[in-house]
């Protein structure tokens, strides 16, 4: 009896085929990087293809899974580096702010060290000590009695500002001889007489201390010594004591 071979639809695949189905399915994993490569020796069984669909699959979730936690490292990476550089602005910035404001508060202390200066009044001779006071009478003085008060000083010693203020007069003044006459900061007025020698100029300004000239016996004078006035203007017979003067501006008489 003779055998036909099967035709139609029920004919079934041959082992060429396959065969080339499944190399087609390696190929295709490979391509898409599932797996690398499928190779067998020449005298191996025939591939299963659904052995190598269910090794595909595994294969591709591991890499994919792993590629979704390097993604998610990188990401928190970034993340936190983001942060280290938020944070570090943020401390830059605080420090700055902190620079500044240590800035101001040496600039305000300046200046308040600096009115402080310039507020403070002195004796104006150094450690010395009044000889002659206020309204003492006597046929020395034209008006019959003593405008101002006398310190002790011998000839050269440096005389300064009591306070700060403005030279107003710097030169001869009659029996008051070489002489500074100041416009105080307060608007009040002081008078230095009787000098060897003036260290100002009108105009010029002074601070507490400053050196304005050398005591000495110029004018109408018996011996060395620094007649001193406080007054109210800057016009002869405008003075008030120079004692009460000082004291009231914190000076030691």
């Amino acid at each position: 009896m003779a055998f036909t071979r099967a035709t139609g639809k029920h004919r079934a695949r041959s082992r060429r085929t396959r065969r080339g189905m499944s190399a087609a399915g390696a190929a295709t994993l490979t391509a898409t990087g599932v797996i690398s490569a499928l190779a067998a020796p020449a005298h191996a069984a025939e591939p299963d293809t659904r052995a190598v669909g269910r090794t595909g699959l595994a294969q591709a979730l591991t890499v994919g899974d792993a590629l979704a936690d390097a993604i998610d490292a990188q990401a928190e990476a970034q993340h936190q580096a983001a942060a280290r550089a938020r944070a570090k602005a943020a401390a830059r910035r605080a420090a700055e702010a902190r620079a500044k404001e240590i800035r101001a508060e040496k600039q305000r202390a300046a200046r308040a060290a600096e009115r402080r200066r310039l507020n403070t009044f002195r004796l104006p001779v150094a450690g010395s000590y009044i000889t002659t006071g206020y309204r003492t009478g006597g046929s020395l003085w034209s008006s019959g009695s003593h405008s101002g008060v006398d310190f002790r000083a011998a000839s050269g010693t440096p005389v300064l500002a009591v306070g700060a203020g403005t030279v107003v007069e710097a030169g001869w003044g009659g029996s008051y001889g070489n002489n500074v006459v100041l416009r105080m900061a307060d608007g009040t007025y002081t008078q230095y007489g009787h000098l060897s020698s003036i260290a100002v100029t009108v105009g010029g300004t002074v601070v507490p201390g400053q050196r304005i000239g050398h005591s000495g016996a110029s004018g109408n004078a018996t011996g060395p010594h620094l007649h001193f006035e406080a007054r109210t203007g800057p016009e002869y017979g405008s003075d008030m004591d120079p004692v009460a003067y000082l004291r009231a501006h914190g000076v030691n008489v």
